[in-house]
């Protein structure tokens, strides 16, 4: 049998991850613009054509030949016809003259500035502009957002609602994506019980499958959970081999450590690849990373807790990798609200809560519910709060990175 890592680093943990992600990138598929909305894009979009295609109006108003003009006093100009927003109506402006005009209409030819409507007096066909109105007021000029042939959206980076609509803008009907992983949700032991169900003594509820299933549609994903698994052996292995062979990842809560019943290290020595088995990180340190046939294979412990960090620390890096993804999460800097004492070697994923001083400055409570069992704690926070591997004393102000969750 093949030995792999143990007891390794966490940033030793992360490339691997990260590499094995990208071995196992998803092919890309076209989608039509409409169902693009939060998929990685798999190749660079250049600009067809330029943004505005065409000099047009910024304002309601009149367009006028700013050579009409006087800078000492009003200008009275003759209208001559109108172009509304829409088909281009073939005008053009001779000496003296002006055309009614509204936001986003092409300029006449001849014009080269726009008048607003509320800075105009009228008296029938005759039109009196105010003095001092410069060259080029209210006129968007073709391409003064984006010029033809220019590089718009680069491969990997996330398809915003407004990078959606500036594609959209320059007339792609279809763009290629990475396409979503299937993922496969696993919470496994004896002791768990379906919420609303009696619960017997030694028996817990099982929050692990719907936390899991919750993070991965916070990413888009529509994963399938499949009945808990009990403590039994050949169960075990015939269903995490069974949605291994037809998922593109498999994860699951519970049964990774080294106890009687922790069955899944051996299943994935036995029948796949172990990437590394344990990381020095806090809380999650038997977190298991492999291959199972075609699936990736993510074991994650069984405490509510170690499961939230460690998704968060690896798991979502994971299938980032998997679909392309180049653009970093939020990774913020914020000052401890309030002292901290590290007891402990490895690097710990704290959970805090997020708040802004007076200053404007991002300050991090850390929550005092620091051991693995205690949900509650991670419930009221929103934030995964570093601290590098050590035993050191924080002081309240110290500047740590978080990752907000």
């Amino acid at each position: 049998m093949a030995a792999f890592p143990t007891r390794i680093d966490y940033a030793q943990a992360l490339e691997t991850v990260l590499r094995v992600g990208a071995q196992r990138r998803l092919t890309p598929q076209r989608l039509a613009i409409q169902r693009v909305d939060g998929r990685i894009l798999a190749e660079p979009v250049d600009a067809a054509i330029a943004l505005p295609p065409f000099d047009n109006s910024r304002m309601d108003g009149v367009a006028v030949r700013s050579v009409d003009l006087s800078d000492s006093g009003p200008t009275t100009l003759t209208l001559v016809g109108e172009q509304f927003a829409g088909a281009d109506a073939g005008l053009t402006l001779r000496a003296g003259q002006c055309a009614r005009i509204t936001t986003g209409a092409p300029l006449p030819a001849g014009a080269d500035t726009v008048v607003m409507k509320e800075l105009l007096d009228w008296s029938g066909e005759q039109v009196i502009v105010p003095a001092g109105v410069a060259a080029g007021n209210d006129v968007r000029r073709a391409g003064e957002d984006v010029q033809a042939g220019t590089r718009v959206l680069e491969m990997g980076q996330v398809m915003t609602p407004a990078r959606v609509s500036l594609a959209a803008a320059l007339g792609q009907s279809d763009l290629a994506v990475f396409p979503r992983p299937t993922v496969a949700v696993f919470s496994t032991g004896d002791e768990l019980t379906e919420p609303g169900m009696p619960l017997g003594p030694g028996r817990i509820y099982d929050s692990n499958r719907d936390l899991l299933m919750g993070l991965l549609r916070q990413l888009g994903l529509e994963p399938v959970a499949w009945p808990r698994l009990p403590d039994d052996p050949q169960r075990v292995e015939t269903a995490l081999r069974d949605a291994a062979a037809a998922f593109d990842v498999v994860i699951t809560a519970g049964g990774v450590s080294a106890g009687e019943k922790d069955l899944v290290p051996g299943l994935l020595q036995a029948h796949g690849e172990v990437h590394f088995w344990k990381v020095r990180i806090k809380p999650g340190m038997p977190v298991l990373f492999g291959v199972l046939d075609r699936a990736a294979f993510l074991g994650l412990p069984g405490n509510p807790v170690s499961v939230l960090a460690t998704f968060l620390a690896l798991g979502r890096p994971l299938l980032d990798a998997m679909q392309g993804r180049a653009e970093l999460r939020p990774r913020f800097m914020a000052r401890l609200s309030s002292a901290w004492r590290k007891t402990h070697a490895r690097q710990e994923f704290l959970r805090g809560r997020l708040h802004s001083a007076d200053d404007g400055s991002l300050l991090v409570e850390p929550n005092p519910a620091e051991a693995s069992h205690q949900l509650r704690g991670a419930a009221d926070s929103d934030a995964l709060i570093v601290l590098d591997a050590g035993e050191r004393e924080y002081p309240a102000g110290f500047v740590v990175p978080v990752l907000p969750y």
